[in-house]
């Protein structure tokens, strides 16, 4: 049942994610889909096509026929749920992908009518799978290819025809994931000025692990910025993530959805718990309206739909854009927008640089286990019912998501990865000092609640 996790289903190649397990997947989510036709793409991993055939012949053994689009970016896998394909318009859409996790790992994401499959749709579907006594049996199969790559690039060199000819120097980093299957042809059709690192796709990750929130995998496309560009792009494996460098910041994506608000009349935003509390503030005073809302980006995405958001974000670069757009996670399509602020006449830096000044530190981990990471957080709630003396004075407490608390001069953020056995954990404040001195003290609260258990 590991392998099936909050947002995803992510595991081993051969070890958990091999024939037995996948074949009845693919057969037990035909069960959930009531139309006729699955979309299903991977990335770039060498066990990735053979997952898809694994997958394949479980969904035709449930009585579902695969549109298959061969190796894609996870956006274009989402973007094939809005398309129609010879009169067919897919019900649902796999894509098989480990995303930024090591070469060894693969997984799926899974999107049931417009919508993602997660939580406890997911965690049903595995006990389902545990229970099957043996694998259903073989069927004719039924696969017809599509080029979903082709339609999506057209989609977006129309969208951004605006742009053809533009003279910034463009740098960016593929990670050697799927992004590169997509960005050159892109970059080609607008004639613009770029220049790329590992762009090849390949499953090993020969260059740098694809993942741009770690400030280690920058360093090669920091360097051709400092030499050759006026802005990076980074992605992760599977191109639902971004970075974004210029030559004075690693733009986040708090900061990103400020940026790209701007060009939004009184916009929705919804941020996460671990949004910058400049993001909320700022958009407030612009007369957006700001939403706070629990990490993942499934969660964001159903959140979107039941507002009517018209962009969303992660500080770990997922950016979604439905102003415009279909509403998901898209980081080539984010790579565009923030191109279009420069072409606008907007100067990213000197935006940047009016907002007042915070301190926040990086996502700080804190390792405990799957049975006592919920229960160490219910045991913090508790104990801020009645905080030691020397606690920093409490002006609110945001439980939408773990713990948020509000002090004077900032926050600071305790809340149980869904994912991994680990407490995520972030503060920022006014004064390097004070987030400090936050963190010190819901450190001391986080050991008190490990200690009652």
């Amino acid at each position: 049942m590991s392998i099936y996790r909050e947002y995803d289903i992510r595991g081993i190649y051969e070890k958990e994610l091999n024939e037995q397990s996948v074949v009845r997947i693919g057969y037990t989510l035909a069960s959930k889909i009531v139309g006729e036709y699955v979309a299903v793409g991977y990335d770039a991993r060498s066990h990735s096509p053979i997952l898809f055939e694994y997958l394949v012949r479980g969904l035709n053994a449930g009585g579902k026929k695969v549109l298959d689009m061969g190796l894609v970016p996870t956006p274009v896998n989402y973007f094939t749920n809005y398309q129609e394909w010879d009169g067919i318009t897919p019900s649902a859409s796999v894509m098989i992908t480990g995303s930024h996790n090591p070469s060894e790992y693969n997984g799926f994401k899974i999107t049931v009518d417009k919508s993602p499959f997660f939580g406890e749709d997911i965690y049903t579907l595995g006990r389902e799978c545990e229970a099957m006594k043996s694998l259903p049996a073989k069927v004719v199969s039924h696969v017809t290819q599509i080029d979903a790559v082709t339609r999506y690039i057209d989609f977006l060199v129309n969208a951004f025809a605006h742009l053809k000819g533009m003279k910034t120097r463009i740098v960016y980093d593929c990670g050697n994931g799927v992004a590169g299957v997509v960005t050159e042809r892109i970059f080609e059709a607008l004639n613009l000025n770029t220049k790329g690192l590992y762009i090849e796709p390949d499953g090993t990750f020969p260059n740098h692990h694809p993942d741009p929130s770690d400030e280690h995998n920058l360093e090669d496309v920091k360097k051709l910025l400092a030499t050759d560009g006026d802005i990076a792009f980074a992605y992760d494996g599977d191109a639902d993530r971004i970075a974004v460098l210029t030559h004075k910041n690693n733009i986040k994506g708090d900061m990103m959805a400020l940026l790209y608000s701007m060009k939004m009349d009184k916009p929705t935003v919804i941020g996460e718990v671990k949004c910058s509390q400049v993001m909320y503030d700022e958009l407030e005073k612009r007369g957006a309206k700001a939403i706070m809302y629990k990490t993942g980006h499934s969660n964001l995405k159903v959140k979107m739909k039941e507002t009517n958001a018209d962009l969303a974000c992660e500080v770990s670069g997922h950016v979604f854009f439905k102003n415009r757009y279909f509403g998901y996670d898209d980081a080539i399509y984010a790579t565009l927008r923030m191109l279009e602020l420069l072409h606008d006449g907007i100067d990213l830096d000197a935006e940047l640089a009016k907002l007042p000044q915070v301190f926040s530190t990086e996502e700080i981990k804190v390792h405990t286990t799957e049975s006592e990471k919920f229960k160490i957080i219910d045991k913090v709630k508790e104990l801020l019912k009645n905080p030691p003396a020397d606690f920093p004075i409490v002006k609110d407490i945001i439980e939408v998501d773990g713990v948020r608390i509000n002090f004077e001069h900032g926050w600071g953020l305790v809340r149980a990865s869904n994912t991994t056995p680990v407490l995520v954990t972030r503060f920022e404040s006014t004064s390097r000092e004070m987030a400090k001195l936050y963190e010190d003290k819901i450190n001391e609260l986080i050991k008190t609640a490990q200690k009652s258990l």
